[in-house]
């Protein structure tokens, strides 16, 4: 059974970084694209990045450009989400998803419905 473990939120001042892991079991990252997503309170859920399975393709929303990297190790089965320059407009619940999202327009992520398995979470707050 495919399972996603997201780690590596925490509490930031604006302008410093964080950098989120999900680790993968039951499906590979050579073959599933992993999606970010993230959830602020009172809000819906953005996708902010994502890596494809087979090869690899970076990309991010237009909000987090030039802040946030994706990276994944195959060997360890494992994605990163590299955020630099963090503001409070960053905090929320961090999610990892896996799947075969189809649909790619620039600056904006694959919709959500195009993953098909979920991490749990893992909270960033940003705050002085």
């Amino acid at each position: 059974q495919a399972q996603l473990v997201e780690s590596g939120g925490g509490l930031v001042q604006p302008g410093g970084s964080l950098r989120l892991s999900c680790v993968a079991s039951g499906l590979s990252l050579n073959v599933y694209a992993i999606g970010w997503f993230r959830q602020a309170p009172g809000k819906g859920r953005e996708g902010v990045s994502s890596i494809g399975g087979s090869d690899g393709t970076t990309r991010y929303s237009d909000s987090v450009k030039g802040r946030f990297t994706v990276s994944r190790d195959i060997a360890k089965n494992t994605a990163y989400l590299q955020m630099n320059n963090l503001t409070p407009e960053d905090t929320a619940v961090y999610y990892c998803a896996a799947g075969f999202p189809f649909t790619f327009v620039p600056g904006f992520i694959s919709p959500e419905d195009e993953f098909d398995f979920w991490g749990q979470g893992t909270q960033v707050t940003v705050s002085s």
